[in-house]
């Protein structure tokens, strides 16, 4: 596959921690990109317990801690979700990227905007404490489900409609935007990738990794596009594990000072 050069690579909603994050797959797209900034664009973690990392989990944690390295000449951006969230004072040991609530760029003449979107969520803001509960439950669903995951994929499906979570990020986004003056902003939270343009406005949301269609966001010259990524075969084989990569995320975590195993607690509210 030829390298392409983007000015900025977004993705989002990976939810490393769930069994049914595509990490594999997300580090394979990052490899194969050249961008000049990327954009973590929330719920990169799916809670704050490191113990149900997979060795996958941790690889790709390992690459974006080398995609950091100033030598890269690559700017690095968390934008935080309401599952990151308690993250902002250990993630720059971690992997040496700034965490943001909301982050603004210029390219092209234009003011981008990038927030998470949960923030445009009425359920989840007025029901944190309920949310939180449901992730737990959400989790532990998945290790009694089928292989394929089919029960916590349609679980996903249905609560993204039955809570018109989509229409509701995307009315907010664009009020925003409209507020802080931007011509285009960007979102996840929903799993959904969709593009909607209201009054010269654009909203884009680059999707998530947990279900069957898999997608990121590219800006450059050409405007902005949504991907999906294609499945390849050895991307079935994700749990089968070499020793190389075991070595890799073991001393990613030691270097960083974490313990693989070990459940954290959230730092702030």
């Amino acid at each position: 596959m030829d390298l392409h050069g983007y000015n900025t690579l977004i993705l989002s909603d990976l939810h490393l921690g769930a069994e049914t994050s595509h990490a594999r797959e997300a580090t394979r797209v990052l490899k194969e990109n050249r961008f000049q900034r990327l954009i973590l664009l929330g719920d990169i973690f799916a809670d704050l317990n490191f113990a149900r990392l997979t060795k996958d989990h941790w690889k790709f944690l390992g690459y974006i801690r080398k995609l950091s390295n100033p030598k890269r000449n690559i700017e690095v951006v968390w934008v935080e979700g309401n599952h990151d969230h308690g993250l902002t004072n250990i993630m720059s040991h971690l992997v040496g990227v700034r965490v943001y609530q909301h982050y603004a760029w210029q390219y092209g003449g234009l003011r981008h905007i990038a927030i998470h979107g949960h923030q445009f969520d009425g359920f989840q803001v007025s029901n944190v404490r309920l949310s939180t509960l449901g992730t737990s439950l959400y989790l532990q669903l998945q290790k009694l489900d089928f292989k394929s995951k089919p029960i916590v994929r349609l679980i996903d499906r249905l609560n993204t409609r039955w809570l018109r979570m989509s229409s509701k990020v995307s009315a907010g986004a664009l009020h925003y935007a409209r507020q802080h003056e931007a011509s285009r902003i960007f979102c996840g939270h929903t799993h959904q990738a969709v593009h909607i343009e209201e009054d010269g406005i654009h909203y884009y949301n680059s999707g998530g990794w947990v279900d069957s269609r898999l997608t990121y966001l590219t800006v450059d010259e050409q405007g902005v596009r949504i991907h999906e990524y294609t499945e390849r075969a050895d991307d079935r084989n994700s749990s089968q594990e070499r020793s190389e990569a075991d070595s890799e995320s073991a001393d990613f975590a030691d270097e960083a000072g974490l313990l693989e195993g070990v459940e954290y607690e959230s730092v702030g509210r």
